[in-house]
C-alpha cells in the first residue's frame, strides 16, 4: 500500500523525506507535501525521515487523518514532483506541538 502525507505536515513542510525517496513520489503545494500513490513504491524510506511524523502506510493513517488518502492522490496529480530538500515553512511546528494540539 501507498504511503501517505497527513495533515501533520500542513504548514510545515519539512523536505527530508523527499531525498529518500528513490521514485520522486513526493509533490510539493504551497503549504504541504503529498505522495503520488501511483507511483509509490512502499518502500517506507520516508517514514523515519519526517520530523513531525506525518507520513503512514495508507492502512495505517489514524481517522483524524483518513480524508489525506484522497488528498494525496488529488493533489499529486495536479502539482509538481520535489526532489531535492528545501528549508520548512516559517510557520513549521515540532512533534510535540503537533501532538499537544491533536491532544487539544
Amino acid at each position: 500500500m501507498p504511503y501517505v502525507v497527513t495533515g501533520r505536515c500542513d504548514k510545515c513542510k519539512y523536505t527530508d523525506c523527499v531525498e529518500v525517496c528513490p521514485v520522486d513520489a513526493f509533490h510539493e503545494g504551497p503549504d504541504q507535501l503529498y505522495i503520488n500513490p501511483d507511483v509509490c513504491i512502499d518502500c517506507n524510506a520516508c517514514v523515519a525521515e519526517c520530523p513531525v511524523e506525518a507520513i503512514f502506510e495508507e492502512s495505517d493513517v489514524p481517522e483524524r487523518y483518513r480524508e489525506y488518502i484522497e488528498i494525496n492522490a488529488e493533489r499529486s496529480a495536479d502539482l509538481p514532483e520535489i526532489t531535492e530538500k528545501k528549508n520548512p515553512l516559517p510557520t513549521a511546528r515540532t512533534l510535540e506541538e503537533i501532538l499537544k494540539e491533536e491532544e487539544g
